[in-house]
């Protein structure tokens, strides 16, 4: 810190100012989710999961901010944590919903309860105060239909396995499992880290070829994809046998 910063605090107003733009940077990936439903409904899904991809990224920046600009002291009118939850509903659920029941990839009979069934679950999942366990693992399914949407999209599967999949999600969302989450779970958080840097790397190549991607790729994205919903699990059981 210079002498003429020590001399001069930073101005309250402007620690304000700065607060507010945290909470208008996280408001904007509800913003992005309208482009991404306005690509959707052009059934340009390619440019629907890039919007998707963009809102992420501003959902894995905007509370590390915001933590460090101490919003919440800052701007006490306004509730990141809620305002953060709008944003991931409709980014992470209603417009994956959209996507899951418009693309043809379900039974036709099947997709429209099925999109109404996605939007329910995941709205009581973001409302239930235990989604999370005390090492932050995700209890249940964790209403990530932008990324179910993603391997529905990369695998395409007969829509007979597509449905039976999604209605297993919907129902994984209300047991207990546990589910890792890469970025705040303590344990093996760099092989974590690591695995998700790939992983996005490879989505975003896959999301740029429209999806024609190859064999190696799609299985690298599937592995990681098992080994986060799989990982904790593996490693409880591997320690059950070692005791």
């Amino acid at each position: 810190m210079s002498q003429s910063s020590r001399q001069h605090p930073p101005d309250p107003g402007t620690s304000r100012t700065a607060a507010f733009c945290v909470h208008v940077f996280t408001a904007a990936g509800g913003g992005i989710a309208l482009l991404a439903l306005l690509e959707a409904v052009r059934e340009h899904w390619a440019a629907m999961f890039a919007w998707l991809g963009l809102a992420l990224v501003i959902d894995g920046l905007d509370g590390p901010i915001a933590r460090r600009l101490n919003v919440e002291a800052v701007q006490p009118n306004w509730s990141g944590e809620v305002l953060d939850l709008v944003v991931d509903f409709v980014t992470y659920v209603f417009v994956p919903a959209y996507a899951v029941i418009a693309s043809g990839l379900l039974l036709p009979i099947a997709a429209p309860l099925l999109g109404v069934g996605i939007v329910i679950s995941g709205a009581l999942y973001f409302a239930d105060r235990r989604m999370k366990t005390a090492d932050n693992h995700f209890r249940g399914f964790p209403a990530l239909w932008n990324a179910a949407a993603f391997y529905l999209f990369l695998l395409h599967p007969p829509p007979t396995i597509s449905t039976l999949g999604i209605a297993a999600l919907i129902v994984l969302t209300f047991i207990p499992i546990r589910v890792l989450h890469p970025v705040r779970v303590k344990r093996l958080r760099g092989l974590n880290l690591s695995l998700i840097a790939v992983w996005a790397a490879l989505a975003i190549v896959t999301v740029a070829r429209d999806f024609n991607v190859t064999m190696p790729v799609t299985a690298a994205l599937c592995a990681i994809a098992l080994y986060v919903v799989c990982g904790d699990a593996t490693i409880r059981l591997l320690r059950l046998k070692n005791q």
